[in-house]
């Protein structure tokens, strides 16, 4: 097979300019270090973005939705029609993300890529249709793999959207009843783990909810255990269109040189699909939060990744990385603004 366009190269952070910026640092009216981590995201988002002044004004939010054949074993405290439900609300400024893209001047686009339930053409919403929901995973593949090629091509297409708009950053969101369900699976077939270390409560399940889920996706691991070594079949049998999307789309955030701020623990499972798949992205991820689902912490764990926030988040959509953008900014403006020693004539080192 030749090669994909996700395994093509990542664009190359300036390593020159990182430099630059590292110095700018030391010369600020500060102890060296004194603002912690808020140093080390403004060095790295000027090498990201060849800037020795970086900034986080111009935010592309994309969220996709999906919807998830697992949803038949009982996995889910909501029944599926709330992922097109959800698409209406999103459009209709009502949801947490389209709250928080307005207070950060982002803009935000919504694509439905395939809904269980037949919708009615939404206005301000990208109905893709790669087919009504995946299938069940716990019988067979989630997705043919002309389904899971058009679900990573629709998370390029964000992205290329978002570098034509001269995006500074990127957030990629889901919706999707059942979607904690799939992304533990993969987390679990990645991971080699079982699903009683990962399984949690998604939006809201019951103690027996959540044991019922982690024998479903034990089940399913037996049936799939032999795509453990290939990232993109794991994905095709075990993922969802949202999930693959995702993946997609830091992929090619990456390649165009768009730094990306990842959000809660379905996100973070598809950052690690990404990095699988091609590990040169995983450079341009920055990790927003590290949610209330078991899982979480272990994703990120894998990847060494800090996360900014740890609010017991586990809305999606989205939202976590959102709120963590202001950090994003502060540490610019710090960077940025503030004196050097010499602009404000204050002495380096002690009398």
């Amino acid at each position: 097979m030749s090669e994909q366009w996700w395994q093509h190269s990542c664009w190359a952070a300036d390593e020159r300019v990182r430099e630059q910026a590292l110095a700018r640092q030391q010369q600020l009216t500060k102890p060296a270090g004194s603002l912690g981590r808020l140093e080390q995201l403004a060095i790295q988002l000027a090498a990201l973005q060849g800037e020795q002044r970086p900034g986080v004004k111009r935010i592309a939010i994309s969220i996709f939705a999906g919807d998830h054949g697992v949803v038949a074993e009982g996995v889910s405290a909501f029944p599926q029609a709330v992922t097109g439900q959800m698409l209406a609300n999103f459009v209709g400024g009502g949801a947490a993300i389209s709250v928080l893209a307005r207070q950060l001047g982002a803009t935000l686009e919504v694509i439905d890529l395939g809904t269980a339930t037949l919708l009615e053409p939404l206005r301000g919403v990208r109905h893709l249709q790669i087919g009504a929901g995946t299938r069940n995973f716990l019988h067979e593949a989630a997705m043919s793999a002309a389904q899971l090629a058009l679900a990573l091509d629709a998370g390029q297409a964000a992205a290329m959207r978002a570098r034509e708009a001269r995006s500074q950053l990127f957030i990629g969101g889901e919706m999707g009843i059942g979607n904690t369900t799939a992304a533990t699976a993969l987390a679990c077939l990645l991971l080699d783990c079982a699903a009683a270390e990962l399984v949690g409560p998604g939006t809201g399940l019951d103690h027996a909810g959540v044991a019922r889920k982690a024998v479903v996706i034990e089940r399913a691991l037996e049936l799939h255990r032999p795509a453990s070594g290939d990232p993109l079949e794991a994905l095709r049998r075990l993922g969802g269109f949202e999930i693959a999307a995702l993946s997609g789309a830091y992929i090619a955030c990456a390649q165009q040189g768009i730094a990306v701020l990842v959000d809660g623990f379905i996100c973070s499972v598809a950052a690690l699909l990404a990095v699988r798949l091609n590990p040169a992205c995983r450079d341009w991820l920055l990790f927003a939060h590290c949610g209330a689902e078991p899982g979480h912490k272990r994703v990120l764990g894998e990847m060494q990744a800090e996360p900014l926030l740890d609010l017991g988040l586990r809305l999606g959509e989205g939202s976590g990385a959102a709120l963590a953008v202001p950090l994003l900014q502060l540490a610019c403006g710090l960077h940025n603004e503030m004196a050097t020693f010499a602009e404000a004539a204050v002495s380096e080192s002690p009398a």
